[in-house]
């Protein structure tokens, strides 16, 4: 199975006097970037917690919001009024020296500005605190990983069809190739009859033209390129976290996607190539999201 790196998580955990809200999102990164917005006083447990959330998570661009509230109604927040005193006295003063207008809106301009609410909140965190805070970051991680999975089961079932088309694509290959070998054929004896007659040896001449022939053959770019295909879909029913790995799988079916293109000469193959890559970009867009 795979996982998506797009998830969202959301706890709630009480204890005696708080409630601790926890919320984390993620999304595609190729490594781990993991923000956190956490409550001052709880910062000393902040690198236990990135810890824990880094090996669960593994990849992604991660940002944890730790919300704190009082149980019991008692604020853990005050104004510092002689704070916003000090900035109302100083904007009015601005205002008369300038003769610019008051503010229509005191209260939003005011809280702007830093130190103007204080917290009553106790500097210590109790050990009943840190377990309820940690319980929390371990549920909404664990919320997560389910939204992964389910995420991750639609990208498998993406996957799997458009692995499926280029499959179809392929099989469709072989219908266009003895006319294509006869088409170059008839192209070199064409080129061949419209030069002065000269004496030259008929077998050194086949000999070429089956050295040329062979330059354009395909079976080995179809054979890995089916190899290719079914492997991705092993590695996608493998273990999870397997989303390198998918894309590079992807850059090697593109390598003998382009080659079969290359070694065509034919419009219909060309076609069928053209729609291949198409599937595939769709492909390699979406590997993308995958842990």
């Amino acid at each position: 199975m795979i996982l998506s790196m797009t998830g969202f998580g959301r706890a709630v955990v009480e204890n005696a006097t708080k409630r601790f809200t926890v919320e984390i999102k993620s999304l595609n990164s190729k490594q781990l970037d993991l923000s956190t917005r956490v409550p001052a006083p709880y910062r000393e447990v902040e690198l236990d917690l990135r810890n824990a959330i880094g090996r669960r998570l593994e990849r992604g661009k991660i940002d944890l919001s730790v919300y704190v509230e009082s149980v019991n109604g008692e604020s853990i927040a005050s104004f510092n009024i002689p704070v916003m005193a000090a900035y109302k006295a100083e904007f009015e003063k601005m205002a008369s020296e300038l003769n610019l207008p008051q503010p229509d809106d005191w209260y939003s301009l005011l809280l702007r500005f830093p130190d103007t609410l204080r917290s009553d909140a106790m500097t210590t965190v109790s050990d009943d605190e840190v377990v309820a805070l940690t319980d929390a970051v371990g549920q909404a991680v664990e919320a997560l990983m389910q939204f992964r999975a389910k995420e991750g089961a639609k990208l498998q079932e993406f996957f799997t069809s458009r692995i499926n088309a280029i499959s179809s694509l392929l099989a469709e290959v072989p219908n266009y190739e003895n006319e294509r070998i006869t088409r170059i054929k008839a192209r070199i004896e064409e080129g061949l009859a419209k030069i002065n007659p000269v004496d030259y040896d008929k077998g050194r001449l086949e000999q070429e033209m089956i050295f040329y022939i062979e330059k354009l053959d395909i079976n080995e770019e179809k054979q890995r390129l089916a190899q290719h295909l079914n492997y991705f879909i092993e590695t996608m029913q493998g273990d999870p976290g397997q989303g390198k790995k998918l894309g590079f799988i992807s850059q090697e079916m593109g390598r003998e996607i382009n080659t079969l293109g290359s070694k065509s000469n034919h419009a219909e193959m060309q076609k069928l190539v053209v729609r291949m890559k198409d599937v595939l970009e769709q492909i390699k867009e979406q590997v993308l999201n995958v842990m």
